[in-house]
């Protein structure tokens, strides 16, 4: 009877703990997510006005960095909805790229940039798998 009782705590346990880190890492993609929105949709005058030059010098693999974080975040915090995250960030990718392309922004509309989005979101994917197969093989 006592052998059950621990399975049972060890079990709930463990639900509980997968519960606390699927927060935490929702908690990361949203910060994530307003802060990449923010950094895409701020016109540069102001970006250079507040001497922000976050990047690495190359625009689309800026954006393949952003949207596989984004990927690997919401993959992570919602493992049974990626269909729905990978519909959710294209179209927020393409959205940013529209909107860029306006002249309340002034950058421009680059279909490109989405693809590199899509591909950063193939590559966070990859990446998610990985780290839930390492998860599970060492709890396992």
């Amino acid at each position: 009877m006592t052998g059950r009782f621990v399975v049972f705590r060890t079990s709930q346990c463990n639900r509980r703990s997968r519960m606390t880190s699927h927060s935490v890492v929702r908690s990361a993609f949203v910060v994530t997510f307003v802060a990449i929105l923010v950094l895409a949709l701020l016109p540069e005058s102001l970006l250079q006005e507040f001497g922000i030059d976050i990047g690495l010098g190359y625009d689309k693999l800026n954006h393949a960095i952003a949207f596989a974080a984004l990927a690997v975040l919401g993959s992570l915090g919602w493992p049974e909805r990626k269909a729905r995250l990978i519909l959710f960030l294209a179209v927020v990718g393409a959205a940013i790229e529209i909107l860029q392309g306006t002249t309340l922004i002034g950058r421009d509309l680059d279909v490109f940039d989405w693809v590199a989005d899509c591909i950063g979101m193939a590559c966070g994917l990859v990446v998610a798998m990985c780290a839930n197969w390492a998860m599970h093989r060492k709890s396992g």
